[in-house]
């Protein structure tokens, strides 16, 4: 497929009008509506829906749409690296992947110990599932990645090098106005009744089965699209919600956050390709560790902290 194309269906996409794109794109209005019709016949689906003041997406489209602008991003970074790295010299960016409540803290202190020390150090962060992070660390999209075991856990793959962290037992984030701030650990039957969101499976499954360990049931009312949003919820006194304990020291003013009595944790890795590895992901590996150990302080239950596998 023709990468010029599908940068023409984005920018289509973009402004929602064949016009517009081909006015971006320097190109005729009949040009543009060529290269999405042979694409939509090259893929077989409808791609856009027209309508009296444009364009928009079909739903075929819109994750066509998605997925061709991350090629388009890579393939972009592609070209600079090749001209960056002209004179011989390995330039290319350190790409790191991490969960929300990683990306919040951990990861960003662990690469400033690394760039104080390798100054020259070009890196990007990408936030993301645990599942989708150890594929794209898989496949070589990412050069390193902090995870978790939370459900469904990680994948054993042959072409990963997994370190083991630590263990990080999960808090309860609440308003900063509610009756047990400030209090704690509290025994889940103390909150099971309340309103719970949840934004992912895995933090509803743990929420799930420690609150059946203890013999309750665990009011999951309230879903939200990702981590923020969750945070929102409880800040504005919809609902409490289960959280990393990694995540504590980055809330926002309005959320505070308590302990559990016999908490439930995950385990906390960074992930590595085991192919062409980037010369700055086992430092930074390195630093993850240091930087989880000196927020977390150690529990047992899990292998010990360092420890590598396939």
């Amino acid at each position: 497929m023709d990468l010029a194309v599908w940068r023409t269906f984005v920018t289509v996409c973009r402004l929602g009008s064949l016009t517009a794109a081909a006015a971006e794109l320097h190109h005729t209005q009949s040009a543009v509506s060529r290269q999405v019709t042979g694409l939509e016949r090259e893929l077989g689906v409808p791609l856009l829906e027209r309508h009296p003041r444009g364009v928009r997406p079909t739903p075929a489209g819109e994750e066509f749409r998605h997925h061709a602008l991350a090629a388009l991003h890579e393939a972009d970074r592609a070209v600079r690296a090749a001209r960056e790295a002209g004179d011989g010299a390995f330039s290319r960016p350190l790409t790191v992947g991490a969960t929300p409540s990683l990306a919040a803290g951990i990861v960003p202190e662990a690469v400033r110990a690394l760039v104080q020390q390798a100054a020259a150090v070009r890196w990007s962060l990408l936030p993301g599932m645990s599942t989708q992070l150890h594929q794209r660390v898989a496949t070589g999209d990412l050069d390193i990645a902090a995870v978790t075991d939370a459900p469904p856990g990680l994948p054993h793959d042959p072409g990963v090098t997994r370190r083991f962290l630590g263990l990080d037992a999960m808090v309860v984030a609440l308003p900063a106005d509610h009756p047990l701030a400030g209090h704690g650990p509290v025994h889940i039957r103390t909150l099971a009744a309340q309103s719970w969101v949840e934004d992912n499976d895995g933090s509803a499954a743990l929420l799930s089965q420690h609150a059946a360990r203890a013999g309750v049931t665990a009011r999951i009312d309230l879903t939200a699209a990702d981590l923020p949003g969750k945070l929102a919820l409880v800040a504005t006194g919809h609902a409490i919600a289960l959280i990393p304990g990694v995540l504590t020291r980055a809330l926002r003013p309005d959320v505070t956050a308590v302990g559990l009595v016999d908490p439930p944790t995950r385990g906390i890795y960074a992930i590595t390709p085991r192919r062409a590895p980037h010369p700055c992901a086992a430092p930074l590996r390195d630093r993850l560790a240091t930087a989880f150990a000196a927020l977390v302080p150690p529990r047992t239950g899990h292998e010990p902290a360092g420890t590598e596998t396939p």
